[in-house]
């Protein structure tokens, strides 16, 4: 039986104001549209942004709620900062640090950059927020039940008082070994955080609330890691997680396939190969998860299942990188994943474009290349055909750029519609949408500035970057 996917009403995500959204009022304008710069204003509204310091699979990373949008993000010392920005007064505020990481603090150790915030606001109005671990540390936090080690600490704040973002107090409510949290809260005040329960060779967890975030069920797998009997290797997963129609949680996912130090392929021991992708839907209603067409799947998933059940494509020998979901109005899914030839020489394999598949309600199409760019970002659909990205991407003479790329056509081809923001000679880390984005304020964007890991942080929306007066930029509040 084919699933049933018609929407009565509203699509589910991300909840945005989208007139002239990537040139939808028909503009094909590429002028930054940026509002003019003065001697007192910065397009940035802070400068300790850190490393990777936002991300699109740790989401959401910031929230709009009742006319002031609140934003998250990694800054000194892997430490998550939150700062606010109030619609009407044209006022920010913070940024404050809202809780400690166990990373980060030996200099003698890379940025880790697993452990950047993701926030969600509960029924009563305190801000939550998420951050820190990378698997866990085995001396400070013994066995893990459901995978292995790295490093870090999954922590849980809560603001002191709601809507507040100057004082937070650290929740005792979720195990040590997560990473990759991404957090949905339902229609009816429920809460869910989705992660990896450890490092690589791990199953993917997650546990629900109903009491605002106060407390947490135990980790439930939905994804799970397992050795194979064929290779030295261990199978793994990195999912997307988000809202979808009514009661369901919808996921898309690729596999990661972790190679053993010995058994590795290449001198490149373990790499940032990923391959494929897969989709399928979690009924918070009755427990239940499905595919597409609606057959119930049995949880927690192994690949092999997974590969008959819930295959979107295969990438052959493209390495892939999972990216967003989101539902156009019919409620049929639009992926976005990047893909990349393995250029041999990092572990990461090699620049990767963006590409765009979807469901037609009987078949998945798409993935065509060379439509998109090498990119990273976001994505939202009004009807099938009608298709957006905002994208991170950079110039064939270095300039970074921010930039809406549009399809009529279901995605057989782009244009690039808008261009929101444009810096030379750096690159852009990217969050996906906000959660409740107010339409000039939809997304965080993180400028990587060369020979430091030090990142000006932007806000962008409708209206272009949101400006902060330059003598606050600076601040950095404990």
């Amino acid at each position: 039986m084919i699933r049933k996917l018609m929407v009565a009403g509203a699509i589910a995500a991300p909840t945005l104001m989208l007139t002239g959204c990537g040139g939808y009022a028909a503009t094909t304008s590429t002028t930054p549209v940026v509002s003019p710069n003065s001697a007192q204003m910065s397009d940035h509204f802070a400068e300790n942004g850190l490393g990777n310091a936002v991300a699109v699979i740790q989401h959401p990373a910031g929230e709009h709620h009742d006319g002031i949008t609140y934003v998250s993000y990694q800054g000194p010392k892997e430490d998550p900062y939150v700062a606010s920005y109030n619609h009407e007064t044209g006022e920010w505020f913070g940024p404050f640090k809202a809780g400690i990481s166990i990373m980060g603090k030996d200099p003698s150790r890379k940025i880790d950059n697993h452990g950047k915030p993701t926030m969600i606001i509960d029924n009563a109005g305190y801000i939550h927020i998420f951050f820190g671990g990378h698997g866990g540390v085995l001396d400070l936090h013994g066995e893990n039940p459901l995978g292995n080690h790295h490093y870090g600490e999954n922590k849980h704040v809560v603001s002191k008082r709601p809507l507040d973002i100057t004082e937070w107090e650290e929740l005792d409510t979720i195990p040590p070994f997560g990473t990759y949290n991404q957090v949905v809260k339902m229609d009816n005040g429920d809460i869910y955080l989705f992660y990896r329960h450890g490092a690589h060779r791990s199953d993917w967890v997650y546990h629900k609330s109903t009491d605002n975030g106060r407390s947490f069920g135990e980790p439930v797998s939905f994804l799970k890691h397992k050795r194979r009997d064929d290779l030295a290797a261990v199978d793994s997963w990195y999912p997307y997680v988000t809202k979808g129609v009514g009661d369901e949680i919808v996921v898309n996912f690729d596999y990661h396939l972790c190679w053993d130090g010995a058994g590795a392929p290449d001198a490149r021991g373990h790499t940032a190969n990923r391959q494929d992708m897969f989709y399928m839907v979690f009924d918070t209603g009755d427990g239940s998860w499905s595919n597409i067409e609606g057959e119930q799947l049995p949880i927690p998933l192994t690949r092999e299942v997974a590969e008959e059940k819930t295959l979107v494509a295969r990438s052959g020998d493209l390495w892939s990188f999972n990216g967003p979901v989101t539902l156009d109005n019919k409620g049929y899914p639009h992926i976005g994943i990047t893909m990349g030839e393995d250029l041999g020489v990092s572990k990461t394999g090699g620049p990767k474009e963006m590409r765009h598949y979807r469901w037609t309600g009987t078949e998945w199409v798409g993935g065509k290349a060379g439509v998109l760019p090498i990119a990273n970002g976001a994505i939202v659909a009004n009807d099938p055909e009608d298709v957006s990205f905002l994208l991170a991407s950079r110039s064939d003479d270095g300039d970074g750029i921010v930039s809406w790329w549009r399809s009529a056509d279901g995605g057989m081809s782009f244009k690039q519609t808008r261009e929101m923001l444009r810096r030379p000679n750096v690159s852009f880390a990217i969050s996906t949408f906000i959660r409740n984005a107010h339409p000039d304020a939809q997304i965080m964007v993180a400028e990587r500035l060369a020979g430091t890991d030090r990142r000006n942080m932007y806000l962008l929306g409708e209206s272009g970057l949101v400006q902060r007066p330059k003598s606050e930029t600076g601040i950095t509040r404990p």
